[in-house]
C-alpha cells in the first residue's frame, strides 16, 4: 500500500480505540433484512465482502423498536433474539480486519404505517411530516419518552453482546432523534420540547444511556460516535447554530467522533444560499476546543484517492465512503493502488460483488447500474449434442444455449443409465445452470463422472461460440486479442486471472488438461502466512521476522533473499485477499519445520486444495474469464525480444494465435515427468509422485525456449507421508494435529515435526523404508481430510492400540508402550526422545486407532525458471524479458534446498496475485 497518502494514517479515537485508517463505510440502506428485521446471509456476505481494507465499516441504521422502521427490509436490534443475527454481521466485518460500528435509530414520524402492521407512528408532537401523504403521528407520552430512552440503552447493551465495536446514534435524516430537537417536529410543553434546551434533552438523554450501557458491558475501547443533519429547510427548523450549540453539549458528556450527513463533502448552508462557504469550513471555524478535539466524518461524492484526500484537506478528520463501496467491494484497495473510478455498476455482476437482491432494485443502486456484458463469451442458440465418456459411463447430454448462457442440459434417454448417476448429473447440473459454467464443483464421490460430464458441456459450448463467430463473418481459428494469457489453472494461475481481470485487464486461461486445478487441487496441509488477523483473533503471538526464519533455515539457506521476504512481507495481505473473495481460511494449525501456528486452512479443517480451487473457480466463473480446457501452448511469441503473446493448440489439433502483452506462466513444477526428476535427482528413480499427471516442466521448457533463466532444479523434495499403492498424500496436518509415526516394530523414531528432507530420510532409512502414521479419534475428528482417507480405504483402524497393531502385523505392547511413552511427553509437553516442540496437542488416548502405511514420493521441485521480485521472469544474465511473468512452482529459488509444509499454497497465492497486478498493468501501459 501506498504509506505516503494521509488517509491510509491511523487515528486514535478519544477514548483510546484506534482506527487503522481514515476510511469508513458509510452505513447505507439495503433493504435486505427478513419482515421482523432480522438478519439474513446475503446480508452478512455483503458487509464480509467489502471490510477489509477499508477501516472501519459503519452498519447499516438498525431500528430500536417495532414501531421504528423507516422502509422495509429494516434490520432490528429491538429485541434480544435479533443479536445471534447480528452478531454474523459484526464478526464477518472483523474477521477480515475492520471495526464493526452499528447504527442505531428510531425512524419516528418518518415510518409508514404498512410498515407497522397499520399502527399509527410515533413522534415527538402530533405533527406530520412535510411531505405529500404523510401520516400525522401519534405524540409519546412523557412515560413514553422515558422508555423509548431506555429502549435506545437496551439496542446499545445488545451491540454489545453482538460484538460490535462501537454504536452510532442516528441524530440526521428528520429520524426521531432529529425531530425531538426540530423546533418544526417538536411541539411539545414539556421538559421534552420548548426551548433549545428542552429540545435538547433527548440526544443528550440517549447518549448518556449509551455511555452507561458502554461503561458497564463493554471495554473502555466501545467507540460511541452522532450522525447529524446540520441544517433543515423547514420554518422553524434547525438552523447550523443551532446543531454547533447540540454538539458542543453532546461533547461535554463525550463522543469518540462526530458524523455530517450531507450529501457532498462541501455542500455548502441549504439555507443561507447566498454563502458559498463549506459547511466544514464554518464548523473548524465555530466549534470550540473541546469540540474541535473530537474527529469529524465526512461523507458524500467520494469515489477516488483524491477525493478522500481532499476531505482531509479540507478539515475532516475521517471520510465515509458510501455508493463506491457498493460498486466495488474492494473500493480501499482499488483507490489506495491509484486506480481511476468511474461510479456505475456491470449489470452482470449483482452476485459476484455480493449486491443482496433488494438493494440492487434500489434507486440508490439502480443508477448506476449499466449494461456492459456484450465483451463476454457469445454464442450461437441452439441444442448441441455431446459425448460423455468416463470409465464404464457411455451417454449423449444435448445441451441449450441461448447467446448468452446455458438453459438447459439434458441426457437423452437411456434405459441403461443407473439411478446413482442420474442423481449425480442433477445435481451436477443445476450447479452449471445456477453458474452459467461448466467450471464447477464436482459430486463428492463421483469425481470422474463429474469431470466428464463438465467437458461435455464445455465442449457444447466452444462449438457454439465457434458457430458464433462463423455466422459473424469470422474466422473461430484467426487471431484473439487479449491483455493477458494465463498459462495454467492451479491455484497461481486462477489468482493471477482474477487480479488482472479486476485491475481491468482481458484475460484468458489456457490450461492443457481436461480439468481446472492443477496440482493445487491435491494440497493438502494450508497455507503459511505470519502476523495475520485469523492469528490476533486466536491469540497467536508470530512475526514476520521469525517465518524468513525458519523458512531460510527449512530451505537451508539457499532461498533468494529478496524473493523470500517478497513471500513473508506479502502473505498476510494474501490470505486477507483470499477472505474478501470468500475463501476463508481462518482455522490455524502447524507444520513441520515451523515454531509458530501460522497454517491457515478451512474452518471445517479440511483439505485445503480443493477448497481454494472451488473458491477461485466461483470468483473466475462470477467475472466470465474464459477457460480453454484441453488447449496446449506450443509456444511463448516474440516480437523484438518481448513477448507478444502464444501460439496454442485445441483438443481438435486446431491451432490459432492468442496476442496478448503480457503472459503469466503459472504450470507448476516436474514432479510427474521421471525423465526430468531423473536427469535432475539420479537417486529418485522409482520414486512414486503425489503430483498430478499434468506436473510435467511444460513452462519450464516454453520459458528456456525464450531465453529464460533456471536456479535450483536439482532440488527436488520428497514428501516423508504418501500411500504408495495410490500415490496419495498423507497431509502434515494429520502430524500437525497430533499424530506419530512408527515402525514396524512399533516404536517412534524420529521428530515428527521435523522437516520433509529430514524425515523422509528417516523413513527411508528404517529396514522396511516405510512407516506408520498413527492416530487416535481426537486427531480425526479435528482433520477432515482423516475422513477422506477412511473412505479412500487405505486406512487400518480398531477399538484399541493393542488390536491395532495385530492388523498392522506389529507387536501390541510394543506400540502401547510407544503410545503411553509419547502420551507422558505431552502431558510434560517435552519430547525427551526426539526433542518435537510443537503439535503435542493431546494424548493419543481415546479410541478408535487409526494407521496409514507411508513411504516418501517426490512431492515438491523447489527449481525453476528465474525471477524478480515483480514475478517478471529473467533471462540468463538476469535481464527482464518483458511480458513474461512466473508465478508458482514453475519459479525457482523461493523455497530454498527444501519446501516448508503450508509455503507453496502461499507461495502460489501471493506470486500469481502479484502476476495478476504487474502483467494487468503492463497491458495498460501498451496499449
Amino acid at each position: 500500500m501506498n504509506k505516503r497518502t494521509p488517509i491510509l494514517n491511523p487515528l486514535t479515537l478519544p477514548n483510546g480505540a484506534v482506527l487503522k485508517n481514515r476510511l469508513l463505510m458509510a452505513p447505507m440502506t439495503t433493504c435486505t433484512g427478513f419482515y421482523d428485521g432480522t438478519v439474513t446471509s446475503e446480508l452478512v456476505d455483503y458487509y464480509r465482502s467489502r471490510a477489509g481494507s477499508i477501516g472501519t465499516v459503519i452498519v447499516e441504521c438498525c431500528f430500536i423498536d417495532p414501531k421504528g422502521p423507516a422502509f422495509p427490509g429494516a434490520i432490528a436490534i429491538d429485541s434480544d433474539n435479533k443479536i445471534s443475527g447480528l452478531a454474523k454481521i459484526a464478526s464477518a466485518i472483523k474477521s477480515q480486519g475492520s471495526k464493526a460500528i452499528l447504527q442505531i435509530y428510531h425512524g419516528g414520524r418518518m415510518v409508514e404505517p404498512e410498515l407497522i402492521g397499520g399502527r399509527t407512528p410515533v413522534a415527538p408532537s402530533a405533527i406530520a411530516a412535510p411531505r405529500a401523504g404523510a401520516t400525522t403521528p401519534q405524540a409519546l407520552t412523557a412515560e413514553e419518552v422515558d422508555v423509548m430512552i431506555t429502549k435506545f440503552g437496551d439496542a446499545v447493551n445488545r451491540a454489545i453482546k453482538a460484538g460490535f465495536d462501537g454504536v452510532e446514534i442516528h441524530g440526521a435524516n428528520t429520524y426521531l432523534i432529529q425531530q425531538f430537537y426540530s423546533p418544526n417536529s417538536n411541539q411539545r410543553d414539556d421538559k421534552w420540547g420548548g426551548s433549545r434546551d428542552n429540545r435538547a434533552r433527548f440526544p443528550l438523554a440517549v447518549l448518556e444511556i449509551t455511555h452507561k450501557m458502554a461503561r458497564r458491558f463493554a471495554d473502555p475501547t466501545f467507540i460511541i460516535g452522532y450522525r447529524f443533519s446540520p441544517e433543515e429547510l423547514e420554518v422553524p427548523g434547525i438552523r447550523f447554530d443551532d446543531t454547533l450549540y447540540l454538539l458542543e453539549k453532546l461533547a461535554e458528556q463525550g463522543l469518540d467522533y462526530v458524523h455530517f450527513s450531507v450529501g457532498s463533502l462541501l455542500r455548502p448552508s441549504i439555507v443561507d444560499t447566498q454563502d458559498p462557504t463549506p459547511l466544514i469550513e464554518k464548523y473548524r471555524a465555530q466549534c470550540s476546543p473541546l469540540l474541535g478535539k473530537i474527529p469529524v466524518i465526512g461523507v458524500g461524492g467520494v469515489v477516488n484517492k483524491q477525493d478522500a484526500e481532499l476531505a482531509l484537506e479540507k478539515g475532516y478528520d475521517l471520510v465515509a465512503v458510501g455508493k463506491a463501496c457498493i460498486a466495488y467491494p474492494n473500493w480501499a484497495d482499488r483507490i489506495i493502488h491509484n486506480e481511476q473510478l468511474e461510479l456505475y455498476i456491470d449489470s452482470t455482476q449483482r452476485e459476484a460483488l455480493h449486491i443482496p437482491e433488494p438493494l440492487w432494485r434500489f434507486s440508490l443502486v439502480d443508477a448506476m447500474i449499466r449494461d456492459v456484458s456484450t465483451s463476454g463469451r457469445k454464442y450461437k442458440a441452439g441444442v448441441y449434442q455431446e459425448k460423455v465418456e468416463a470409465e464404464a459411463l457411455k451417454l449423449k447430454i444435448n445441451v441449450t444455449l441461448d447467446t448468452d448462457r446455458i438453459t438447459d442440459i439434458q441426457m437423452v434417454p437411456d434405459d441403461t443409465l443407473d439411478v446413482d448417476f442420474t442423481t449425480t448429473f442433477t445435481s451436477l447440473r443445476n450447479r452449471m445452470l445456477v453458474a452459467n459454467s461448466p467450471h464447477v464443483d464436482a459430486i463428492t464421490g463421483a469425481t470422474t463422472q463429474s469431470e466428464a460430464l463438465k467437458k461435455a458441456v464445455s465442449r457444447a459450448m466452444s462449438t457454439s461460440n465457434k458457430a458464433w463467430v462463423i455466422d459473424e463473418g469470422g474466422n473461430p481459428l484467426a487471431p484473439q486479442q487479449f491483455d493477458v494469457v494465463v498459462i495454467g489453472s492451479g491455484g497461481a494461475g486462477l489468482a493471477a486471472a482474477i487480479e488482472a481481470h479486476d485491475r481491468g485487464a482481458h484475460v484468458v486461461v489456457i490450461e492443457k488438461m481436461p480439468t481446472i486445478g492443477g496440482n493445487t487441487i491435491k494440497a493438502s496441509v494450508g497455507m503459511n502466512a505470519a502476523e495475520t488477523r485469523f492469528q490476533q483473533i486466536k491469540g497467536i503471538v508470530d512475526s514476520k521476522e521469525l517465518f524468513y526464519e525458519e523458512t531460510l533455515r527449512g530451505g537451508k539457506n539457499k532461498n533468494n533473499p529478496e524473493l523470500l521476504h517478497q513471500f513473508v512481507e506479502r502473505a498476510p495481505a494474501a490470505i486477507d485477499w483470499l477472505a474478501n473473495h470468500d475463501i476463508v481460511l481462518e482455522d490455524i494449525t502447524i507444520t513441520g519445520g515451523m515454531s509458530i501456528d501460522r497454517t491457515h486452512r478451512p474452518a471445517d479443517r479440511s483439505a485445503v486444495g480443493g477448497f481454494l480451487i472451488s473458491g477461485l473457480v466461483k470468483n473466475i466463473n462470477q467475472r466470465d474469464i474464459e477457460v480453454l480446457l484441453e488447449t496446449a501452448v506450443e509456444e511463448i511469441l516474440l516480437e523484438n525480444g518481448v513477448v507478444s503473446g502464444v501460439r496454442v493448440v485445441d483438443e481438435y489439433n486446431d491451432t490459432r494465435i492468442l496476442n496478448a502483452k503480457s503472459v503469466i506462466v503459472a504450470t507448476g513444477g516436474f514432479s510427474a515427468n521421471r525423465e526430468m526428476v531423473v536427469k535432475y535427482c539420479p537417486q529418485l528413480d522409482g520414486f512414486v509422485t503425489t503430483n498430478h499427471k499434468g506436473a510435467t516442466g511444460s513452462g519450464i521448457k516454453m520459458l528456456e525456449k525464450i531465453g529464460a533463466g533456471t536456479v535450483d532444479m536439482g532440488e527436488i523434495q520428497i514428501h516423508p507421508t504418501v500411500e504408495q499403492t495410490t500415490s496419495y498424500l498423507i497431509s502434515e496436518a494429520i502430524r500437525g494435529g497430533g499424530a506419530i509415526l512408527v515402525s514396524q516394530a512399533g516404536q517412534r523414531f524420529y521428530n515428527e515435526m521435523e522437516t520433509r528432507d529430514k524425515v523422509s530420510a528417516e523413513i527411508i532409512a528404517l529396514p522396511e523404508k516405510s512407516a506408520w502414521i498413527v492416530f487416535d479419534e481426537q486427531v480425526r475428528k479435528n482433520n477432515k481430510a482423516a475422513d477422506e482417507y477412511i473412505a479412500k480405504g487405505f486406512v487400518l483402524s480398531a477399538p484399541t492400540p493393542g488390536e491395532l497393531a495385530v492388523k498392522l502385523n506389529m507387536n501390541p505392547l510394543a506400540l502401547e508402550a510407544t503410545l503411553n511413552r509419547y502420551n507422558s511427553f505431552v502431558a510434560q509437553q517435552e519430547d525427551a526422545d526426539f526433542g518435537r516442540k510443537t503439535a503435542l496437542r493431546h494424548p493419543l488416548n481415546q479410541g478408535p486407532f487409526f494407521a496409514i502405511r507411508i513411504a516418501p514420493g517426490v512431492h515438491h521441485t523447489m527449481g525453476g525458471v528465474t525471477i524478480n521480485t515483480d514475478t517478471a521472469v529473467l533471462d540468463e544474465h538476469q535481464q527482464v524479458i518483458p511480458g513474461a511473468w512466473a508465478a508458482g512452482e514453475v519459479v525457482g529459488g523461493i523455497h530454498g534446498a527444501n519446501r516448508i509444509g503450508g509455503n507453496a499454497v502461499a507461495d502460489i497465492i501471493i506470486f500469481g496475485l502479484l502476476a495478476g497486478e504487474n502483467a494487468a498493468a503492463r497491458a495498460k501501459q501498451h496499449v
